[in-house]
């Protein structure tokens, strides 16, 4: 027979061993899915955000359709992307005002706009003399364009007339 000890040990073993194997989108009982790998926003709930912490957002065909190039959407934008816009505002205290969301007409790939992990913003001295004396510089991107990276890890990309934004997480919120 166990001990008391011992088989609160035991119990707690298994405890941990059951946790990962039915852990979702981790043990080997479930696969990782996207939709558990990150929440996606509405174009209204990611306005609503951005409205309270003072950052705007624009389009060249004043139109908000994600699948019109000329527009500026947020549909489909992930929740980490929102709250890195809202880190952004609150560390640097610049006027930010986005000019690129989740619309087509991107470039594709993995951590795209498309799949709501970048966000473009409008050029400005506050904002780029914060991103070049507060991020690591860490070379040129295969475009050309000079790439600095946070330290939560997100890289700001200067593609001449905006700030192109991949975030990998919140940027410390």
């Amino acid at each position: 027979m166990l001990t008391r000890p011992r088989l609160r040990s035991a119990l707690t073993a298994l405890a941990l061993v059951l946790g990962a194997l039915f852990a979702p989108g981790v043990g080997v009982l479930g696969g990782a899915t996207e939709a558990h790998a990150v929440t996606k926003l509405t174009h209204s709930q990611a306005t609503s955000r951005f409205s309270s912490s003072g950052i705007t957002w624009s389009s060249s065909g004043g139109c908000s359709d994600r699948y019109n190039s000329t527009c500026t959407s947020f549909e489909q934008l992930n929740l980490t992307s929102a709250q890195g816009a809202q880190t952004l505002k609150s560390a640097t205290g610049c006027g930010l005002n986005i000019t690129g969301g989740t619309e087509t007409g991107h470039a594709s790939g993995t951590y795209s706009h498309w799949n709501g992990y970048k966000l473009d913003f409008a050029k400005s001295t506050c904002l780029t003399n914060y991103v070049k004396s507060a991020f690591s510089y860490i070379g040129l991107r295969g475009d050309g364009a000079p790439q600095y990276k946070s330290g939560s890890g997100n890289i700001y990309a200067d593609e001449g007339n905006h700030w192109d934004v991949t975030y990998y997480n919140c940027g410390g919120c």
